[in-house]
């Protein structure tokens, strides 16, 4: 079988990357030493890269499938499948301007401070062209500047007509730039404290962003790399799905097991077992974690012995198979 090239974070989304790696049942070594960790799966060949050249990789088939920030698929403008959010690394892209300009709370506010006064709005982010695009579609700066682009500035090149209102770009410290280098800067958060120890406010939200299961399109046209792909996706879908989860086990006399059954929420259908004890039965099954609490009165009223597990993984095999697959399945089925 062939190899399916996977490539995988390094910096702030490594941790969490490897973490569910391993919980989905991988074991992967090396990866202090080498950017070509080794894994268990003979059939995947790692790579660690950073966040920002993943989509590129991948959309140029130089990667098979890979782990990255949604942000970056966006800001690279990735022709790349987004298979799965793995909802970690959860971060808010904003735009901030300095604490102390209290009157300017919106991107709209600062074009409308700065360019009547014949003053140029500069911008520092690591994000050029995610930025640039929220900046044109800003109703103020329509109105100032009609469809112009702004100004993209790089050590090695320069983009765009507008020098009114020039992007700068950043190779990190951005928090740093304002006010002496930049007004206003378009940077990730998780928390905001980064912002507020470098006397920074967040005015806009620009876009959310979080890890996401990307692929080549090409290679999931390929049968023998999309199965091995599928098989990625399965078994990542397991780890977020079961993280949302509760395994539960309850013993419940016969007279109460029709309401238990009725006010229980399952996955599918729960697991309905005789104990040995005759008019006793237990029940087995998977909860939403948010469920839990909903449901506990009713299970200390009609249930006896509940023991509750999180899953390493729930796999809901049906609903990540590739979609000719489930033609063929469904032809089957109605033979």
């Amino acid at each position: 079988m062939v190899k399916v090239k996977f490539a995988v974070p390094k910096g702030h989304l490594e941790r969490a990357t490897f973490e569910i790696l391993e919980q989905a049942g991988y074991t992967i070594s090396g990866r202090e030493r080498t950017y070509r960790p080794a894994i268990n799966d003979p059939n995947i060949e790692l790579k660690v890269l950073r966040p920002q050249e993943i989509p590129v990789s991948v959309g140029e088939g130089l990667q098979d499938v890979g782990i990255t920030g949604l942000d970056w698929v966006k800001e690279t403008g990735s022709d790349v499948e987004v298979l799965l959010d793995l909802e970690y690394s959860k971060v808010r892209l904003v735009l901030a301007v300095p604490k102390s300009w209290r009157r300017i709370n919106s991107l709209s506010d600062l074009l409308e401070m700065f360019i009547p006064k014949g003053r140029n709005v500069r911008v520092s982010t690591e994000y050029l062209n995610v930025t640039s695009e929220y900046i044109k579609r800003n109703p103020v700066y329509r109105r100032f500047f009609q469809g112009s682009e702004p100004l993209l500035v790089t050590p090695w090149w320069r983009k765009g007509v507008n020098e009114r209102v020039s992007i700068y770009l950043s190779f990190g410290a951005t928090e740093a730039k304002p006010p002496e280098d930049a007004d206003a800067i378009v940077d990730v958060v998780e928390t905001g404290t980064s912002l507020e120890e470098n006397n920074l406010k967040a005015v806009e939200t620009i876009m959310e962003s979080t890890a996401v299961l990307i692929a080549n399109r090409d290679s999931l046209k390929d049968p023998m790399k999309r199965e091995k792909i599928y098989d990625i996706l399965t078994l990542l879908k397991g780890v977020v799905d079961g993280r949302k989860k509760f395994h539960i086990f309850v013993n419940v006399s016969e007279e109460n097991l029709q309401e238990l059954l009725k006010s229980l929420p399952a996955l599918k259908r729960p697991t309905i077992s005789p104990l040995s004890e005759k008019g006793w039965y237990s029940v087995n099954t998977v909860i939403d974690r948010d469920l839990f609490l909903e449901c506990l009165p009713t299970l200390r009223r009609l249930a006896q012995g509940l023991v509750v597990y999180e899953p390493r993984q729930v796999l809901l095999l049906d609903q990540v198979t590739p979609s000719d697959a489930r033609e063929e399945k469904r032809a089957r089925d109605e033979a």
